[in-house]
């Protein structure tokens, strides 16, 4: 019973986290939240350029960046995380996007972070682009670079579609499941 209860409980707070980025004040226009987006998704790219210093050196080749600042995590058993963000070529928004995932197994936890994601090659770029919603593992392939894999990272060795960078994690989740994510285009 008490698993249960600290189950729903770590769910009610996901529900609650994203919820504050689902919906918004009223009053709120949609070029008030395009412009929150993008301030966040500055604040972000500098936090990884400052503790990622490669990733600056990436991005000058990437074809676009797809930027999603203080993604929320929590689950219990279950899961989901939830974020907004927005898509950068040549250092301009070309377009915004949610992020959205399920996952089941041993897992339990809260945590926030900020996710990037290179594009390397034109066709990823437009694989993201004209797809209605890219579920990840499908479509152009993805390397999560960690610290040890940043630090060997050049421009010649960057040969994958898509690198994607996990910065500003805060709180703890832990655990292994299987992860359903899809990003889709919004208007907000």
């Amino acid at each position: 019973m008490n698993k249960l209860f600290t189950g729903l409980a770590c769910l009610c707070l996901l529900f609650s986290l994203t919820g504050c980025q689902i919906f918004s004040p009223s009053g709120s226009t949609s070029a008030d939240k395009k412009v929150t987006i993008d301030q966040d998704v500055d604040i972000a790219l500098q936090k990884l350029y400052a503790s990622t210093p490669k990733a600056r050196t990436l991005a000058k080749y990437a074809k676009g960046i797809l930027v999603f600042p203080g993604l929320v995590k929590a689950g219990f058993i279950g899961g989901g995380q939830y974020g907004t963000g927005a898509l950068r070529v040549n250092g301009r928004t070309r377009g915004y996007y949610n992020i959205a995932g399920l996952s089941y197994g041993l897992q339990a936890g809260v945590q926030s972070q900020d996710y990037a994601m290179f594009f390397m090659t034109q066709s990823a770029l437009d694989y993201l682009k004209q797809s209605k919603g890219w579920e990840l593992g499908f479509g152009p392939s993805i390397v999560v670079v960690d610290k040890g894999v940043a630090n060997s990272l050049t421009t010649t060795t960057a040969k994958s579609d898509v690198y994607a960078f996990i910065n500003s994690q805060k709180g703890l989740m832990a655990g292994l499941g299987l992860n359903g994510i899809k990003i889709t285009p919004i208007n907000p």
